[in-house]
């Protein structure tokens, strides 16, 4: 489901939206989420405080949101994914694929590593951090349809409750992103290239029939 946010952000002109994004990241990543300020980005963009809140509630929700927009950007980029195509062969081959190619995007835009430190400090944050949970509630249904394919397919366990196995692989999912984020540039090349196996293997372990 679509937030009334992000709809109304969807009708404002797109060279407006380009210059306010651009500005919002380069004052992200030149201040970090709580020192970037809200009326430097204002400046940049040259968008009025007025309007800035009619598309978002607060600095949390713009941050959140460009996260967002980055993600559908990396996603597009990795390319798309249908579950329904899966079948039994394919099935956890497909993930470690899409891993893989993830990877190599973030390789190649290291920015993605430092929003998302961002990101998780944010959601960290009692006062702030409700906002990430849309990037979360939209996960969830992603998973919920994985895994309802995967039992149709008999290759996900059916022996746990559907909500059990969904909140299961949702912890899991978050906490390898953190450790991910947490770590990135310490691994080396040969580290990367050996995560999609092992952390898809963490998922199989626990939700494989």
């Amino acid at each position: 489901m679509v937030n009334p946010v992000s709809r109304r952000l969807d009708k404002l002109d797109a060279d407006r939206r380009t210059r306010l994004f651009e500005s919002a990241a380069e004052e992200f990543a030149a201040h970090g989420f709580d020192g970037a300020s809200l009326n430097r980005i204002l400046e940049k963009s040259g968008m009025s405080k007025s309007s800035l809140y009619y598309y978002f509630d607060d600095k949390a929700d713009l941050f959140t949101t460009m996260i967002e927009r980055s993600l559908a950007v990396l996603f597009r980029e990795i390319g798309g994914f249908d579950p329904a195509t899966l079948d039994t062969e394919t099935f956890w081959g497909a993930f470690e694929e899409l891993y893989r190619r993830a990877i190599a995007v973030v390789d190649r835009n290291a920015w993605l590593v430092q929003f998302g430190g961002m990101f998780y400090r944010l959601r960290n944050d009692p006062g702030q951090g409700s906002a990430t949970g849309r990037l979360f509630l939209a996960a969830r249904k992603w998973v919920t349809l994985i895994i309802e394919r995967g039992q149709a397919l008999g290759v996900v366990r059916t022996d746990l409750p559907q909500s059990l196995l969904i909140d299961s692989a949702m912890s899991l999912l978050e906490t390898l992103d953190r450790w991910v984020v947490a770590h990135w540039s310490q691994l080396g090349q040969a580290e990367k290239d050996a995560l999609p196996h092992q952390h898809i293997a963490l998922f199989r372990s626990l939700i494989s029939a």
